[in-house]
């Protein structure tokens, strides 16, 4: 079983590596050997983390469809962390079923607080809030 501190390490790894991606532009392989050889991922899951940063560059405008309409901007328009966010978020939701989706919308909820900006948090958590009913339909009403 996976431990949740491994997860929530490369999460937080994972909003630097998404950040750094849509800044710079690198390559999957680039960015994945530049935080594999550094402290980032340090007691972190390493697999989920390789996991989920291949597929959000090589996603990433699909991604932003899933959300795109639950935005009150264009996604152009987002910060580059709530991008982020947003394209992890969505990544779990689609592609990681094992993990529930109120955890998704903590965990991200929590790294805005971190990286984003002041009141990012609300936001974030409010388009997460309109994605899970979107794309976890079925767990969301169950837990109604």
């Amino acid at each position: 079983m996976t431990n949740v501190w491994s997860r929530r390490r490369a999460r937080r790894a994972l909003v630097q590596a998404v950040y750094q991606w849509q800044l710079a532009g690198s390559s999957y392989t680039d960015i994945a050997g530049e935080f594999e050889s550094s402290d980032a991922l340090t007691k972190a899951d390493t697999d989920f983390f390789m996991e989920l940063l291949r597929y959000v560059i090589t996603h990433a405008g699909e991604l932003d469809q899933t959300y795109v309409d639950l935005l009150d901007r264009e996604v152009d328009s987002l910060d580059h962390v709530e991008r982020a966010l947003l394209r992890l978020a969505t990544t779990e939701f689609e592609t990681r079923l094992d993990v529930p989706y109120r955890v998704v919308i903590d965990e991200y909820v929590e790294l805005a607080k971190t990286f984003g900006a002041q009141d990012s948090y609300k936001y974030i958590n409010g388009v997460l809030d309109r994605l899970a009913a979107r794309l976890r339909k079925v767990e969301v009403d169950a837990k109604s």
